[in-house]
């Protein structure tokens, strides 16, 4: 399972996100659309951050802890 976390400098939510994936033990590589532009045409996010799963774009902002969790299975 590959999970990308898509963040902007100074975002405080993404931190949240990175704090429930570290409590997971769950592994991710965080991305920071503002040096990887990129992502923003395959994944058009306009709330940081975006959470994407396997390639899925599946949230953008803090998801509830359940929502991600079922994800991750």
């Amino acid at each position: 399972m590959k999970v990308e976390i898509l963040t902007t400098p100074d975002c405080a939510n993404c931190s949240v996100v990175e704090k429930m994936l570290d409590e997971m033990k769950i592994p991710y590589e965080v991305i920071d659309v503002t040096e990887k532009p990129e992502y923003l045409e395959k994944y058009p996010i306009f709330t940081a951050p975006g959470i994407v799963i396997n390639g899925n774009l599946e949230f953008t902002g803090i998801p509830k802890k359940e929502k991600l969790i079922e994800k991750l299975r």
